[in-house]
């Protein structure tokens, strides 16, 4: 990889600053599949995409594989100044059980692959041939494609017109689970670690013979166990994102949408709004991978509704180098944003570039959706424009029985449309990013959102590798406040999920969440209040929180359900100011399974606990952020773990294939 220059200084004291050398690659330690068969990753040094953060001027850019990471809108909205190409649909498709295509050129180009078999993209090859993956019969759990593990192959040929020839281009992958290596036309372009965070990989030429080239993805999955059925031992990866299996399912593949985007030599990579002091803070970042230096003009249009004339700044941008170009812009009319009304807004964003005196010619464009709020935690509440809000929230898993965690629009659709029915405002994206379409659809429908990342039940030793050598963690939060903060429905990040703490390990930990919470707030421009899910209500690092999360369990794992008040007020005493999120809670029961509300596992019995748990939240609501239900629908894990029948754990208030209503759906509902 190449080393290149950005700018780290303001219009006439510009600085030039090369990117660190590419990470060497390591060999992970020895893991073993269901069949006892070595399977081993490789991991570079650090983690593989080189995520880090360059200021260019006042702003905080995020970089990978030696770029800016770019806005991911293309699955969308094409911009007619750029060339897209969509991957979506059938590719050719095989599984390397043994870990001999790598070396028999699977990769290259040339290779013929004509005996095998295709696969939709997207899609995870779980449900390519898993005999009733989506019932509660468990007669066949064990069997099938879902428990297909290590290394898998993706393959297609794609057709380029001369037009592409002279574009910067990149390959987009919204989701690839677990990880994603990637060629060209032969040439290795990276490697991607983490199944739920959108990525780009530059091109730097195009080697096909003439307008036909071949694009290869090798997908990697760990096997969760020795063996699913006969008990099996974990398998774990100290290196991963979760390290070990956990209670959702790890799906395969190339799950999210994926494409092809060329743009300009000089382009606009990422535009970055918010709502600051009331005023329209845009910060639209430029990129010149052309051999020599760029003069134009940047035209920032806020778009119809906000009051405000569209700016125009001049530009000029070095080559290999990157600028960002600042506009504060005043917008008292314009319509604000707020679950009651969700008014939102449309920018335009044009590049022109010098061609001779008095003219210029439009290069590049890039739209975005925006929401103006102002988001604050103060008198022990969460506030949207000065007014609190009190969250009525849902945990979901992002998958349905017919096709996993590649989700069609309108399935999607199906299920939010659960919680608006709820009379819920609030969903928390347990424990991964979620499609783009789902933010889009929170803007839209004035959701509020807490965004979480995939580090769940790392222990201390896992923080420790994390902040001090791998950096996952790090490069999870910072893409994901990075992709989603022009998002006015996402009100709070989450840093992680029940990660443990060993004795002796709360300054690993505090240490661990330390560095995620500066993450996100480094390129953050709303600096959203930051929570976690966190497993205990003693945890030593609450104090770093700004809206205090706990997952609790009263009257289920342990204790009773009235122990729920007294340790709400003994947290809200040891943690004055801060407001208190209950991010999950919940209990299980077998859709059709009715008896006594007293009887475990009935639909009663889950229906009044819910009620209970909430009742003592709203009887504190001068410092209670809300409640969070544990979970919307019954959902997948490859764990035999908290009440599953062929894996499906039925803690939902809607079953997992026929999304059938339990009646703790309709209590929930009714809960005010």
């Amino acid at each position: 990889m190449s080393r290149r220059g950005f700018i780290t200084g303001a219009a006439g004291g510009i600085a030039l600053v090369a990117l660190p050398a590419w990470p060497d690659l390591a060999q992970a330690s020895g893991m073993v599949t269901a069949t006892g068969a070595p399977i081993l990753q490789s991991h570079p040094a650090t983690e593989p995409s080189g995520t880090h953060v360059r200021r260019i001027g006042e702003t905080n850019v995020v970089f990978a594989y030696g770029t800016v990471v770019p806005s991911f809108d293309g699955w969308r909205s094409k911009e007619p100044e750029r060339n897209y190409l969509d991957l979506d649909g059938e590719w050719k498709f095989a599984f390397d059980p043994d870990t001999n295509g790598l070396r028999d050129g699977w990769q290259a180009s040339g290779f013929d692959d004509r005996a095998w078999g295709t696969i939709a993209v997207p899609s995870a090859w779980d449900l390519r041939d898993t005999p009733n993956f989506g019932t509660v019969n468990g007669a066949d759990f064990g069997q099938g494609t879902a428990f297909s593990d290590g290394y898998a192959w993706f393959r297609r040929d794609i057709h380029l017109t001369g037009q592409w020839h002279d574009r910067h281009l990149r390959v987009n992958f919204l989701a690839v689970g677990y990880s994603a290596d990637v060629w060209l036309d032969g040439e290795y372009l990276g490697k991607h670690e983490g199944a739920s965070t959108p990525f780009s990989m530059p091109v730097s030429t195009l080697r096909g013979p003439g307008n036909k080239h071949t694009l290869a993805v090798r997908v990697f999955r760990r096997a969760s166990y020795t063996a699913y059925t006969g008990g099996g031992q974990p398998v774990i990866d100290d290196l991963e994102i979760p390290y070990k299996p956990v209670d959702y399912w790890p799906y395969a593949g190339i799950t999210h949408s994926a494409w092809l985007e060329g743009v300009a030599s000089t382009s606009i990579s990422k535009i970055l709004i918010a709502s600051v002091d009331g005023q329209l803070a845009a910060r639209v970042i430029l990129e010149n991978y052309g051999s020599e230096g760029f003069s134009g003009s940047v035209t920032f249009d806020p778009g119809p509704g906000s009051g405000a004339a569209l700016i125009v700044k001049q530009v000029t941008v070095p080559s290999n180098a990157a600028s960002v170009v600042v506009f504060d812009i005043a917008v008292p009319n314009a319509s604000r944003w707020s679950p009651r009304d969700p008014a939102m807004h449309t920018a335009h964003v044009s590049l022109h570039a010098n061609v001779r005196i008095g003219k210029q010619e439009p290069i590049d464009g890039l739209t975005v959706k925006y929401g103006l709020r102002t988001l604050d935690v103060a008198n022990e509440a969460i506030e949207i424009d000065g007014e609190a809000v009190f969250l009525k929230g849902l945990s979901w898993h992002e998958e349905t029985a017919a096709n996993g965690r590649s989700m069609k629009l309108w399935e999607y659709d199906r299920e939010l449309t659960h919680v608006l029915d709820l009379n819920a405002n609030f969903i928390r994206n347990c424990v991964y990013n979620r499609h783009p379409y789902v933010y889009d659809w929170a803007d839209t429908n004035g959701v509020m959102v807490m965004d979480d990342i995939d580090t769940m039940w790392l222990n201390t030793q896992q923080q420790r590798i994390q902040t001090e050598q791998y950096g996952l963690s790090r490069a999870m939060a910072l893409n994901m406040a990075w992709n989603q903060q022009n998002h006015p429905s996402v009100i709070l990040w989450g840093l992680q999920n029940e990660s443990e703490i060993d004795a002796g390990g709360a300054p690993v930990y505090r240490a661990w969440l330390s560095q995620l919470k500066a993450a996100v707030k480094d390129v953050d421009l709303a600096q959203r209040p930051v929570t976690w899910a966190s497993a205990t209500t003693n945890d030593p690092a609450f104090d770093l929180a700004d809206v205090i999360g706990f997952n609790e369990y009263f009257g289920y794992f342990y204790g009773s359900t009235a122990d729920l008040g007294p340790v709400i007020d003994a947290v809200h005493i040891s943690h004055p100011g801060k407001p208190i999120l209950i991010t999950e809670n919940g209990t299980w029961a077998l859709f059709g399974n009715h008896g006594p509300s007293s009887a475990q596992g009935t639909e009663e019995w889950q229906a009044e606990y819910l009620a209970a748990h909430w009742l003592q939240v709203v009887a504190r609501k001068p410092f209670m952020a809300g409640y969070t239900a544990w979970v919307l629908k019954d959902y997948k894990e490859r764990a035999g773990y908290n009440q599953t029948y062929n894996g499906v754990s039925v803690l939902g208030l809607l079953t997992f294939d026929a999304e059938e209503k339990k009646l703790a759906y309709a209590r929930f509902k009714g809960l005010v």
